[in-house]
Formats: structure tokens, sequence, C-alpha cells
């Protein structure tokens, strides 16, 4: 793995759960760490921890993703986490305004993100983007609309822009599987839990340069770790794995 010491990392949604796990592991790989969320207790207490920057914003307000790069400087790692979802009863009765609301922090949020990040990041040359995607947007027996089509979605734009950028910025989409989170609480204690600290791990694996090969592809935290991945990477390129496709 690279020397990622001194490289500067970027984690949206980076106050609690997923988010404060990746900031956390990058921190203790030696990455200068920032951190933004809604929540100023939440983003502040992890920057603490990491001793990192703290950013309070949403991600869906172009000021403040503008403000936060433009405080930050360069970033070497975006890991676009910031996410959301409405669950509870049949998605007509849901007010359409919250229903939209996925789709402004899961799709818009990323997109304000990415689109700040990279510039610079050409500029100089080097960088990765790390967009936290879902299982819900390919599995099938899913009942809520929004998340799903809002998962579904990004991780198009995150192969998309990975084909946009290819040989120059490596982009990747990855799911954390089921993780206990305060998006999950609500969820039965016999479920498919992943490992809290498989995404760190994958999202480490992918700062240090290693897997840009797979640019594109959409990787699971706990099916795909790092070590299993490492010889796999042709067979995944080869055979056009790892993707969403329509198969006739």
């Amino acid at each position: 793995m690279s020397d990622l010491a001194g490289q500067r990392a970027f984690v949206t949604g980076g106050g609690r759960g997923i988010g404060e796990n990746v900031a956390r592991e990058l921190a203790a790989a030696g990455m200068e760490i920032a951190v933004s969320g809604r929540t100023a207790e939440q983003v502040e207490s992890v920057a603490e921890a990491t001793g990192g920057r703290a950013l309070v914003g949403d991600v869906t307000r172009r000021e403040d993703v503008e403000r936060w790069f433009a405080e930050l400087g360069p970033v070497d790692l975006l890991v676009a986490n910031a996410g959301t979802g409405n669950r509870g009863g049949p998605p007509w009765e849901i007010a359409v305004d919250e229903w939209w609301r996925t789709f402004e922090v899961n799709v818009l949020g990323v997109h304000l993100c990415c689109s700040a990040a990279i510039p610079g990041m050409l500029e100089r040359g080097s960088g990765r983007i790390v967009i936290v995607g879902s299982g819900s947007a390919y599995l099938p027996g899913q009942t809520e609309t929004a998340y799903t089509s809002s998962k579904a979605a990004i991780c198009r734009y995150g192969e998309t822009l990975a084909n946009v950028l290819r040989d120059r910025i490596p982009v990747f989409v990855i799911s954390p599987g089921m993780v206990r989170t305060a998006m999950t609480a609500d969820f039965p204690d016999d479920a498919a839990w992943t490992p809290p600290e498989c995404a760190p791990r994958l999202v480490l694996a992918l700062a240090s340069g290693e897997f840009d090969a797979l640019a594109g592809r959409y990787l699971h935290a706990e099916h795909d770790p790092p070590e299993s991945l490492r010889g796999r990477i042709d067979e995944v390129v080869a055979d056009d794995l790892n993707a969403i496709r329509l198969r006739r």
C-alpha cells in the first residue's frame, strides 16, 4: 500500500456512522482528515478525534460545498458518503418534498462535491473519489422507491464519471453493506449485518492506488475485501464484472 501520510481526505457525512468510521481509519493511516455534516457537534467531535477539520453545512447547498473546498484547498481523496433515506408507508403517501429530498442528498450532493473536487485534482494530475452506494441499487424485492432509485442513479453516475475521467482520476462506487447506524436502527436484529470495519478498510485500500484498474466498478465492502480483490482484478476487468448491466 502506498504511503498516504500527509495526503488530505474529505469525508462527507463524516460526523457519525459509516463516515465517522472511514474518517478514523484514514486518519490512522496518516491522512489529514476533514469531515462535513449538518450537525456541528458531531463533525467537531470526529474532527477532534482525528486531528482534522470540521466543516458544517449541507451537501445539497452549492454555497456550502463551494465554501468547504475553498477552505480545504487541494483534496487527494473525496469520500462522498453523505446519504439519507425515507422509509415507511407507500411511496404515493410520502410528501413529494420528502421523497425528492432523498435524491437531493444521495445524488445532487454527490455531484456537487465531485464537481468541486475534480478541477483541482485534474490540475494536480492526481486524486481519487469513492462514492458510497448501496446494494439497494440492484437487489430484488425492494419496496422503498426513493432510496433504491437514488442509489441506482449514483451507481450509474459513478461508473459514467469514471469513464469520463479514465486514466486521470479513478472513481469507485462501494457498498458498505448493512452496517448498524442511525439509519438502520429499526432493522431487525437478525438482519445480515456487515462488520463495521469492512467499509473503512476497503476505502483505505482504494485510496492507496492499488486498485485503480477497477475504477468505475461497484465494490462491496464485505464481498470484495482487499485481500481477495487483489487476485480478481484482471478477471473483473476482462469479464465486465461488478457493474450493473441488463443481460438479455
